[in-house]
């Protein structure tokens, strides 16, 4: 296994030079001038002070020069001054980084317990009611758009019923202690995590059940059975290991792109995190912001693969580095 992360972490080097360097040419060549951004914010428009931006940010350098700059900087961990906001990236990671990993954990955590819950009941019953509604109920969880869902959320149980918050983390007029805060977090966060959840919770419902049906019908399972064991431990203990595995596949690719599926959600819910942000800086065409944020989501998307094959040997010993099983 050491020899695996040791192997992976060079490859991951390699990997991060090679998205830094499309996400830098991408926002390079796409239409619009920062400078024009920068000034509008300041209220001015003058081509003196726009040479003075390009000037002072280094737009008017080469391309080359610009990139090896970016590199320079983000190897010492510098990712630059923001546009928009006027203060260093890492910095405005550091503060919303925390609203966005509450949010994935819990959609995601949702999404795992209750599916794999669902997939195993009905693929251990395939042809109850509960195995047809709940294959509609994916089906359709799986298609509804994730803003429209989020909004019908709003409209019903925050305008309509009035039982929860339409948005945002917390309650701008709340006092308590630590514990209230913490419940009125947990207010706020029902929505948009259930709407952030929603579509994988489809998805991992729906790969539970396959795998575990195929998985019931193996000849492992058959000989489990025949020795007498309870169908409670042949199922939970000898299928469900084996079955869950394309589930983690499937839970550790989601994982890494997390903050694709929050920009949209935290939009919507007006939720304070990373999501929001990136909308914020394609808007102001904030071309540090974006970067590192594309940037923090490729390393995410690299190490959660890499978390993916460790999780995989320790599930299923046999799978070993060069793929093959014993």
């Amino acid at each position: 296994m050491l020899r695996t992360v040791a192997a992976r972490l060079v490859q991951i080097i390699g990997l991060v030079l090679a998205v830094a360097i499309v996400n830098f040419t991408l926002l390079h060549i796409a239409p619009g001038d920062a400078a024009v951004v920068i000034a509008g914010e300041s209220g001015s428009g003058d081509p003196e002070v726009l040479d003075e931006i390009r000037a002072l940010y280094g737009l008017d350098k080469p391309f080359i020069n610009q990139f090896g700059s970016y590199l320079g900087r983000v190897a010492t961990g510098d990712f630059g001054q923001s546009y928009r906001f006027n203060e260093p990236v890492t910095s405005l990671v550091r503060d919303r980084i925390g609203a966005t990993v509450i949010l994935g954990t819990t959609a995601i955590l949702f999404a795992i317990i209750v599916g794999i819950a669902v997939g195993v009941y009905t693929a251990r019953r395939p042809e109850s009611w509960f195995s047809h509604l709940a294959t509609v109920l994916a089906l359709i969880g799986f298609s509804i758009p994730v803003f429209f869902l989020g909004i019908q959320l709003i409209i019903l149980f925050a305008s309509v019923l009035d039982w929860l918050p339409a948005g945002r983390m917390q309650d701008l007029r709340f006092e308590g202690n630590f514990i209230q805060q913490w419940i009125d977090i947990a207010e706020h966060l029902i929505l948009p995590a259930f709407t952030l959840g929603v579509l994988y919770l489809a998805q991992y419902s729906r790969q539970t059940r396959a795998s575990m049906l195929e998985t019931l019908q193996s000849d492992f399972v058959r000989t489990a059975r025949s020795k007498g064991l309870s169908e409670r431990t042949v199922v939970y203990k000898h299928a469900l290991r084996n079955a869950v595995i394309p589930v983690i596949t499937l839970a550790g690719l989601q994982l890494g792109t997390i903050l694709s599926g929050a920009l949209i959600v935290e939009t919507v819910f007006d939720w304070p995190g990373l999501g929001r942000l990136a909308f914020e800086s394609v808007q102001a065409r904030d071309a540090p912001v974006l970067l590192g944020l594309l940037m923090l989501s490729s390393i995410l998307v690299i190490l959660a693969n890499l978390a993916t094959d460790l999780v995989y040997r320790l599930i299923d010993p046999r799978i070993r580095v060069g793929g093959s099983a014993a």
